[in-house]
């Protein structure tokens, strides 16, 4: 490529003329396949006390995103990152040969994906790095980073390019993988309480479980309307019927509702019910449960949250839902856990009702930090209740409240086959992430959040 050619393309044309260059030279510019033998952070590790211009023995393989170069010459240096970490890589032309250091220089582009290989060295200012004897262009970037690649922080871009908000900011990856270790957690735990994991339908007949609006689509071979699922609780209360004492599941539900920092449209629920126990049975095993994932994660029970810190040793306290004049002004106020208790009736169709207290349900909700975490009931059994309480939520969707239940025959047929008593318990597990990792947010603990779509001609 000549001076005036550089001159005269755009740096994505440049790019694009780049990678037909290596293609034409026999040089695949998107390679199958790359033999690595360490990650980064690995290697920061094992020569974390390596001298001033000490080396390693050996040579070592990595691969990972060209995120910096600088320097020209016979020397140069960049930054390499992978999934772990990031780490400098210094080239000399004497050691990569001319004609390998000319293509670094001239044909791998900030963003490029490279293979290199090389032995570990500290640089005399200290800074640990990899001295390259070889270096492959494994996939060719033909769009170049954001100019503000150090701190992308604009929020539109960084929900609609996740994977531009990851690759500039390494808190936010850290984030998620918070996210996996947290969900890691409950699934231990839970196993521990002897409960099995289970799947149920996404597509669902009848909508259930909770006051929500579903998503509505058509299925072609049945030639029949179905919706996507607001809720884990009556399949999973099925198989409490069917003989199962104790099921959870972790799963994606869908309600056509606003958005907010706390709300998206599809989030993630966990669910669980258990044979023979009651709402108090839930509470004590909700505090067993969360306290639990908050002591492994962080080695005790006091978190920060923005400018405050949530307590989670338990026991945590009760407060009468009628004892609260305000529910909104009560969550805005509360930051450590709270459970909310005994719910009234007409607000809870799948709950069970009070036995001491008349016109109630046991049920309860818990609140931190403004926000509705879980809720529980003692689960309502009696089919001929059921069957009245469902009738009584169509009357309401007929009057026009699209949120009231729809009525599940099949559900109370298998009420009729008797459900032992049981407890049931659900948790919004994105709510939970944005606890413990210090986010206020709903949108930082998913990687592609919902958001309005883009005027047309605008990326």
């Amino acid at each position: 490529m000549t001076e005036v050619d550089i001159n005269s393309l755009s740096e994505p044309e440049m790019r694009l003329k780049k990678m037909q260059d290596m293609r034409a030279a026999g040089d695949e510019p998107y390679k199958y396949d790359c033999e690595r033998d360490a990650f980064i952070a690995d290697l920061l590790q094992k020569y974390e006390s390596l001298p001033p211009e000490g080396e390693s023995a050996e040579a070592y393989k990595i691969a990972g995103r060209v995120v910096a170069k600088r320097g020209h010459g016979k020397a140069s240096f960049g930054n390499i990152l992978d999934q772990s970490g990031k780490i400098q890589y210094y080239a000399k032309m004497d050691l990569l040969g001319e004609e390998a250091y000319h293509k670094l220089l001239h044909g791998v582009d900030l963003g490029d994906i490279v293979g290199a290989e090389g032995k570990i060295f500290r640089t005399q200012r200290g800074e640990l790095s990899i001295r390259l004897e070889k270096l492959t262009i494994l996939t060719k970037a033909l769009l170049p980073l954001p100019e503000k690649f150090h701190g992308l922080t604009d929020k539109e871009t960084r929900y609609r390019q996740r994977y531009l908000d990851l690759i500039a900011n390494p808190e936010v990856k850290n984030v998620f993988v918070r996210r996996s270790q947290i969900l890691r957690l409950t699934r231990e735990l839970l196993d521990k309480e002897g409960f099995i994991e289970v799947e149920t339908p996404v597509l669902q007949m009848i909508p259930g479980g909770a006051a929500a609006r579903p998503f509505k689509t058509f299925h072609n071979a049945l030639a029949m309307d179905l919706y996507l699922r607001i809720s884990l609780e009556l399949p999973l209360k099925r198989l409490i019927v069917g003989g199962f004492e104790k099921v959870y599941e972790i799963g994606r539900v869908f309600r056509n509702e606003g958005i907010s920092y706390k709300h998206n449209p599809e989030y993630t629920l966990m669910e669980l019910y258990q044979a023979y126990t009651d709402c108090a049975g839930m509470l004590r095993l909700t505090e067993r449960l969360i306290s639990g994932v908050v002591k492994a994660l962080t080695g005790g029970y006091k978190i920060p949250y923005g400018a405050k810190e949530i307590d989670f040793t338990t026991p945590w306290p009760r407060v009468p839902y009628g004892d609260i004049k305000d529910m909104d002004k009560f969550e805005a106020e509360t930051v450590n856990p709270v459970f909310v208790v005994d719910f009234p009736l007409a607000d809870s169709p799948l709950a069970k009702k009070h036995r001491a207290k008349p016109g109630l349900v046991e049920r309860f909700e818990l609140i931190i930090a403004g926000m509705e975490l879980a809720n529980a009931y003692s689960e309502l059994n009696d089919p001929v209740d059921q069957d009245a309480r469902f009738d009584e939520q169509v009357k309401q969707r007929a009057a026009g409240n699209l949120e009231a239940n729809m009525k599940d025959e099949d559900y109370i047929v298998a009420l009729q086959h008797g459900m032992p008593p049981t407890g049931g318990l659900g948790i919004g597990m994105d709510r939970l992430v944005m606890l413990l990792t210090g986010q206020e947010s709903i949108r930082d603990v998913l990687f592609f959040p919902h958001m309005r779509e883009l005027p047309k001609g605008q990326a």
